[in-house]
């Protein structure tokens, strides 16, 4: 049985970067491999294709990161 998932949780990584206050979506990449427990997309098509994350994850994710600090 495949997990259901909210479409309107989806985001690309342009809203990802929007949220952790990134000037670019590419700088997602650049967190992915800085911060190895980053959420990672939950819809990967591949080289130069969509990549989706839940927006509930990446915003309990920088919740986390704020406690630690």
């Amino acid at each position: 049985m495949n997990p259901r998932v909210n479409t309107e949780d989806l985001i690309d990584a342009q809203a990802v970067a929007e949220i952790l206050g990134l000037a670019q979506r590419t700088s997602v990449s650049v967190y992915q491999q800085r911060y190895p427990d980053m959420p990672r997309p939950i819809v990967d098509l591949g080289q130069g294709r969509p990549r989706l994350w839940l927006r509930s994850e990446i915003e309990a994710w920088i919740r986390r990161r704020k406690r630690v600090r």
